[in-house]
């Protein structure tokens, strides 16, 4: 029996090459058999008629992959899915293992490459591309799933680790003042309580935190 295969990404030149490819490379084995471009698109289709593997970019509107992704899984933890991405960086590859996702590969890569990743996660295995897989040798999975209860973060407020997101991704603290409705001197408050958690010395060091813990959103400005 073929492998249903729901593909998605919001350039229908790219979902064109990669059916083209997939289907000319995967033969009879792998079918496509749904195509969408937005999140809110897989997310209908995944109620009409489930696939076996999802393809979902990481950067689509509406609804990016990765939260596309937790809201699959939420409905049916047995879903399996690779996200598809421009991005090697640990912390979109972190980002989609913890939301769930089997497989994490990178758009350049070849297509025996894709087949490999849509083979290998059907039969309940994880992939990566061979470029990010050095990742695992340095632990970060490990780290991700083990990590330290006493970790700074868990100490930081839901609102502080709102600022701080927003402090990552480029918010002057006027901006942070106008996206959570709070005035200039309350986020001021919050920087300082976060720099005297976190033991930062500068805007720069809670920049590094965030980045390095996740915080800043796949569709955010700085990305």
């Amino acid at each position: 029996m073929s492998i249903r295969i729901i593909l998605a990404d919001n350039h229908p030149v790219v979902r064109e090459g990669l059916r083209s490819a997939i289907e000319k490379r995967g033969g009879e084995e792998i079918r496509i058999v749904g195509e969408a471009s937005t999140g809110k698109e897989v997310l209908e289709m995944s109620q009409k008629s489930p696939a076996d593997v999802y393809i979902l970019d990481v950067s689509m509107p509406e609804l990016n992959g990765i939260d596309t992704a937790e809201r699959l899984i939420q409905a049916d933890p047995a879903c399996k899915i690779i996200i598809l991405s421009i991005y090697d960086s640990r912390i979109f590859v972190e980002k989609a293992f913890r939301c769930g996702v089997r497989g994490y590969i990178l758009k350049e890569s070849a297509t025996d490459e894709m087949i490999q990743g849509i083979q290998e996660v059907h039969r309940g295995r994880f992939f990566l591309s061979p470029v990010i897989a050095k990742y695992i040798v340095n632990g970060f999975i490990g780290r991700m799933l083990h990590r330290d209860a006493s970790d700074k973060e868990a100490a930081l407020t839901n609102r502080e680790k709102e600022v701080l997101q927003l402090i990552a991704e480029g918010y002057t603290n006027q901006g942070i003042a106008n996206e959570l409705y709070i005035s200039v001197k309350t986020v001021e408050a919050h920087k300082a309580h976060i720099m005297a958690k976190l033991h930062a010395r500068n805007r720069t060091d809670l920049i590094r935190y965030a980045l390095r813990k996740g915080f800043v959103r796949p569709d955010s400005t700085q990305f």
